[in-house]
């Protein structure tokens, strides 16, 4: 009978290899298309970032928090992002896959918590599709006078007493259709769409600077001075308009269709970025000098702001900039659900359907679709705005997962690889051929690993472990109400003691010796290692504990149901079920090679 059982057990086992063997050969020949040029990089990562939120962000956060020192913040949440943009240019280098933080974790923590990331990531893009694809009616409404006198197709509509979209559904299927063309095609309508956004942005700037000097610029003579609301107040202000800058992440999810990922990618992402922040500094400096804080409208501050000044028509121009902002956005929130969806299939954890690909048009056309579908449903049926609080959980949560995947691999690389599907589509195998043959010369890597340099691998992964430790307790201590001030004083303490010394610990440490042998392949190396992912945790960890109760209470429900997916589904059709792993060693001929176990 035990005879019986094991035949059947290696039978099954069996089974499951050949599938996967098989599984990697059919998507052998189903490759996306590496069309993408740095422009087209740019393009992507600036019309994804710079939405028309920032059309209304200027006012509110003025209002409420700074005052005239609007840029300040802004340049203070730009800093805060780049953070996290260093780390995704390392990572985007070195895993130039379509798979983006989902990948990241994968290789660097593990697949339960890559699942977790991926499932929130496609959280955030749904709801933030759906979110922007609702925001077009309102501001088309300009255009026709009034939301009454939209033609009916455009319209919001009460049906059973449902407050229905109809506009928001059209516009979300013609950006798919868009999208399903191809990738070289989606990046170019990308890039005239974000072009006339920053037109309109560049003539606010030109045209309020030219009013300012006119009048003297009297939003700065208000008799509270430059900071308003002090210090407190200004960092207010930076947490809430370091949310405008999320989208340097989405170019991440294309990294699997640059021609040269390894230069393009952080040029791009830098880029972007800096663009977004130089753009976003302007407009505020403007608009805060032109109307007096406490006066700007919190809804329409820049067309107010400019109706103030008998131009009126300036309103057009602004709503068009706001409207094709709204298109950009969506843009980036559609291109990468899919290639998401496409990375997690491709390991197994979701069904194939979604890792096929064009061979006409070489993109996920299957799962773009499915996406655009669910996203116009939602859109049509449901207002998120109440909802959009998840949004930035997803991100928050992406952003920290990377920047310490980055101190994983500098401290402690995975000794194997696992054996994936998606090393058919450059996910690992693009992520060895990265690394090139020093991978396979680092010791750490050798199954013959030296005893002295195992224990600072052990003790660097605690550091680690304990660094992110001590930056919850601090960040829970300052941030939970009701605290006596000596128990926070104490815990904050103790919390920080913890990160100082783990980080000097790490400091000791020598890091991987990919590091140097990387930056002599011409990849992007993230400086300031330990201490500027750390930071980048920090401030990510603090953003996530203060998101309110009720927006945590809808995030673990979504959370819970991916682990149920998980669960029954995705465990069980993992190419990690039965571990099947591939440890790294040298072949004949010098190669990174790999075995079957």
């Amino acid at each position: 009978m035990m005879d019986k059982k094991s035949a059947f057990g290696c039978l099954v086992r069996r089974k499951r290899v050949d599938t996967a063997t098989r599984t990697r050969q059919k998507l052998a020949t189903q490759q996306l298309a590496r069309k993408l040029s740095l422009f087209d990089v740019t393009a992507i990562g600036v019309g994804a970032t710079v939405g028309a939120g920032v059309y209304i962000l200027v006012g509110t956060v003025a209002r409420e928090h700074t005052g005239p020192s609007l840029t300040i913040s802004f340049f203070i949440g730009g800093i805060a992002a780049a953070l996290s943009a260093f780390c995704y240019a390392e990572l985007a280098c070195r895993c130039p896959s379509a798979g983006s933080a989902y990948h990241y974790s994968y290789v660097c923590i593990g697949e339960g918590v890559a699942w977790l990331i991926g499932w929130a990531l496609i959280l955030e893009y749904t709801l933030g599709g759906a979110a922007v694809a609702r925001g077009v009616a309102p501001n088309l409404a300009s255009f026709f006078g009034g939301v009454d006198k939209l033609p009916s197709i455009l319209a919001r509509q009460t049906i059973f007493g449902i407050l229905v979209d109809p506009g928001a559904a059209i516009l979300v299927v013609i950006i798919t259709a868009l999208l399903c063309t191809g990738i070289k095609e989606s990046s170019l309508a990308q890039a005239i769409i974000t072009t006339i956004n920053i037109s309109a942005l560049v003539f606010i700037v030109v045209a309020g600077a030219y009013l300012g000097c006119k009048t003297g610029w009297p939003g700065y003579e208000v008799s509270s001075g430059y900071f308003s609301f002090g210090v407190n107040g200004l960092l207010a202000g930076s947490a809430t308009v370091f949310f405008s800058y999320i989208g340097f992440d989405i170019v991440a999810s294309t990294a699997e269709e640059v021609k040269n990922p390894q230069r393009d990618m952080p040029l791009g992402i830098g880029i972007a970025l800096s663009i977004c922040g130089i753009l976003y500094m302007l407009v505020s400096a403007v608009i805060v000098g032109l109307v007096p804080y406490y006066a700007l409208d919190p809804d329409t501050p820049i067309s107010s702001a400019f109706a103030g000044y008998g131009m009126q028509w300036a309103v057009y121009i602004i709503t068009v900039g706001a409207v094709t902002a709204l298109c950009a956005s969506l843009i980036g929130a559609i291109i990468p659900q899919p290639r998401i969806l496409m990375a997690m299939a491709r390991d197994g954890l979701l069904p194939s359907f979604f890792s096929d690909i064009s061979k006409h048009t070489q993109v996920p056309v299957k799962g773009t679709i499915a996406t655009g579908i669910f996203i116009a449903i939602l859109a049509f049926f449901m207002d998120v705005s109440q909802l959009a609080g998840m949004v930035s959980v997803g991100t928050l949560l992406s952003f920290t997962v990377v920047a310490l995947s980055i101190l994983i691999l500098r401290y402690v690389p995975p000794d194997e690889l696992p054996i994936l599907l998606s090393d058919q589509q450059s996910n690992v195998g693009q992520y060895l051929d990265a690394l090139g043959e020093d991978v396979v010369e680092r010791p750490l890597l050798q199954k013959d690993i030296a005893q002295d340099k195992l224990r600072k691998r052990k003790i660097a992964a605690w550091s680690i472990t304990m660094v992110y430790f001590g930056i919850v307790v601090v960040v829970a201590a300052v941030s939970t109400e009701g605290l006596s001030s000596i128990l926070r004083f104490i815990l904050c303490g103790i919390g920080g003691m913890l990160v100082i010394c783990c980080l000097a610990v790490l400091s000791s440490i020598d890091q991987a010796d990919t590091k140097k042998s990387f930056t002599k392949s011409g990849g992007f190396i993230c400086p300031f290692v330990p201490f500027l992912p750390v930071a980048s945790v920090l401030i990510n960890t603090y953003l996530l504990v203060n998101i309110g109760a009720e927006t945590w209470i809808r995030v673990l429900i979504w959370l819970a149901l991916g682990v149920i997916i998980y669960i029954f589904y995705g465990r069980g059709h993992s190419l990690l079920f039965d571990d099947v792993r591939r440890p790294i060693n040298r072949t004949d001929n010098g190669h990174v090679g790999a075995t079957l176990s």
